[in-house]
């Protein structure tokens, strides 16, 4: 593989994307392939400290000034960790990307999907996902599942019906872009999920 590939996750809280790229990380590796985990917003110095205010923080952020600091994170991740990674011809699998903003903000916020989507092409350079895997999952179930495993966050602490709207972003996303974007059914086993998605990822990695 001369290129690296660029491959990211989506879903609602508490729908198993930390498992699934541990899992699909570890199976990678031992096929010989080098891989890069990462996340949004994190993955630099920079993007971990404004993780911890987006996440953690008790001040009430403007939906501009969340997205804002989204975007700070994400341009930095993207020169520091996921460009280089994939010039040295690696695979990335990345928790969250453009697609989350169009979400979050765009329609959780109500800030506009394409005003959103505009703004995430300008930030990244226009850096798109060969592949990206959406787990999509009932909020009510996923946000059941997410309190069993830590406290909910600022964004995990918002209503149902801002997460409603969040799953319902996601799906127009994956209607606009049926061909990088694959709905994956997150009420399954995980290693049902695993399975459907190592076939996706599979396609990308021998497509010709």
């Amino acid at each position: 593989m001369k290129q690296g590939l660029f491959v990211t996750f989506e879903g609602g809280e508490g729908a198993g994307k930390t498992t699934l790229i541990e899992e699909m990380s570890r199976v990678l590796v031992e096929q010989g392939r080098e891989v890069v985990k990462t996340r949004e917003p994190g993955g630099t110095k920079l993007g971990e400290a404004i993780r911890t205010i987006l996440l953690l923080s008790q001040e009430e952020l403007s939906p501009y000034a969340e997205l804002s600091l989204f975007f700070a994170s994400r341009a930095q991740h993207i020169q520091e960790v996921i460009l280089p990674s994939l010039k040295a011809g690696k695979i990335v699998l990345c928790d969250r990307f453009n697609d989350s903003s169009i979400a979050y903000q765009g329609i959780g916020r109500g800030l506009g999907m394409k005003e959103v989507e505009r703004f995430s092409q300008f930030i990244s350079n226009h850096l798109k996902p060969d592949l990206t895997l959406y787990l999509d999952l009932d909020p009510e179930i996923g946000l059941k599942r997410a309190s069993h495993v830590k406290k909910h966050d600022r964004i995990e602490s918002e209503s149902l019906i801002f997460h409603e709207k969040l799953r319902k972003g996601f799906l127009a996303i994956q209607r606009e872009d049926p061909e990088r974007f694959f709905l994956i059914n997150a009420e399954n086993s995980p290693e049902t999920v695993f399975h459907e998605a190592m076939k996706y990822m599979d396609f990308v990695l021998y497509r010709t």
